[in-house]
């Protein structure tokens, strides 16, 4: 009974479901229970206009989303790699391009220059000296050629120079260059002392291991760049050598600033003393010159005075009395008479002639005698006993 009442039920679902689309496409609205269902199906007009206009709907569909997938932009800073059938066919800078929809796939590629922190990690935008950096000891703590530790910390910097290799050379890239560029730090690190490499080395270790990177990445041909790298910070791995690390340096700078001070000092006064030493030179120069002239001068006028003295010996001592009384008497007040007057002379007046009379003699008795000083070491004792016997004769 059940099977029998299962396929009646069937049986009537179907003749419903006959009934309705019959009615539908007759535009009648009865269904086979008598009731009247206006507002169920279409009419005949609007089904026939609808599966017209389908086929085209579905193709208008279709072209709008073909044309979506056919057009690809590419940004100034990115280059578009275009594979088909598994093969690169062009690689696309900056514009507007188009392509063959499932069949062509184009994967984009940055090539802006991206960061690269070793030996610490820090947020999107942090620097090392920033509080929210976090060193990894994995890579910041090496040691030095003296066995000592030492935390550095190195930011390298680097682009997509090609984008074929940078996709397919390597599964990973940028995991190859960071653990090439760790390799470069720790053998060049390896070289130089704990001292150096927190104090003066710094230069030359950032360019040691940027040149071996350098060359490392042609080697290992990944279309990477480097573009530049930096020693960020070195220091001690402990507080305790960090801090005496920092009074090694602090007295180091006290040092070079008391160099610098002292060449300060040095450089002021230097050319100061020599300026005054140039000055006094010159001054003994010019005096030895004047006084080398004037001692020639006056051996050359008694040269001239003796040849002259030579061949008229009364006349060149009247000569001399003459012009010693030219040197005297415009100092002396003198007074003539016949020496028949019986006049009283003033005393004072011959008091302060005579003194005057012998402070010109005593002058002249002392250049006199400069004058035979200089001129005798250049005569010979032969001249010399001539000219005391000249004198003697002029005195007298």
């Amino acid at each position: 009974m059940s099977i029998f009442n299962n396929k009646q039920q069937w049986n009537g679902q179907n003749n419903y479901q006959n009934s309705t689309w019959t009615n539908a496409g007759n535009g009648n609205g009865t269904s086979s229970g008598n009731g009247s269902n206006n507002g169920s199906g279409f009419n005949g007009e609007q089904g026939k206009k609808f599966l017209k206009l389908l086929p085209y709907i579905i193709v208008v569909v279709l072209i709008i989303l073909l044309a979506g997938n056919c057009f690809y932009k590419v940004s100034e800073q990115e280059q578009a790699v275009v594979i088909m059938f598994g093969k690169v066919i062009s690689i696309k800078g900056a514009g507007l391009y188009g392509r063959i929809p499932f069949i062509q796939n184009v994967t984009f590629v940055d090539t802006t220059t991206h960061g690269m922190p070793i030996g610490y990690r820090t947020e999107e935008g942090g620097t090392v000296e920033d509080e929210s950096s976090e060193t990894v000891e994995q890579e910041s703590i090496m040691i030095t050629s003296d066995f000592n530790f030492v935390d550095i910390d190195f930011y390298l910097e680097y682009r997509v120079s090609d984008s074929e290799k940078y996709l397919f050379n390597a599964s990973n890239p940028v995991d190859i260059l960071r653990n090439t560029a760790q390799s470069c730090i720790r053998s060049t690190v390896v070289n130089y002392t704990v001292d150096d490499v927190i104090t003066t080395g710094k230069n030359q270790i950032q360019a040691e291991v940027r040149e071996k990177l350098v060359d490392e990445m042609e080697k290992n041909d990944i279309g990477l760049q480097i573009v530049n790298l930096t020693v960020q910070d070195a220091e001690p791995p402990t507080s305790d050598v960090m801090q005496a690390f920092k009074e090694v340096e602090t007295a180091k700078q006290g040092k070079e600033t008391s160099i610098n001070n002292a060449k300060k000092y040095q450089n002021e006064k230097l050319p100061q003393a020599e300026a005054e030493a140039d000055k006094i030179t010159q001054t003994a120069e010019a005096a030895k010159e004047s006084r080398i002239n004037e001692a020639e001068g006056q051996a050359e006028r008694f040269v001239q005075l003796y040849a002259e003295y030579s061949k008229n010996p009364l006349i060149t001592k009247q000569r001399m009395f003459y012009e010693t009384m030219e040197e005297v008497l415009p100092g002396v007040k003198l007074i003539i008479d016949d020496g028949n007057t019986q006049t009283m002379l003033p005393i004072e007046s011959f008091v302060n002639a005579g003194e005057n009379v012998l402070e010109s003699d005593n002058k002249d008795t002392a250049d006199e005698s400069a004058t035979s000083e200089s001129a005798g070491s250049a005569e010979s004792p032969a001249d010399s006993t001539t000219n005391a016997t000249d004198k003697e004769e002029v005195a007298e």
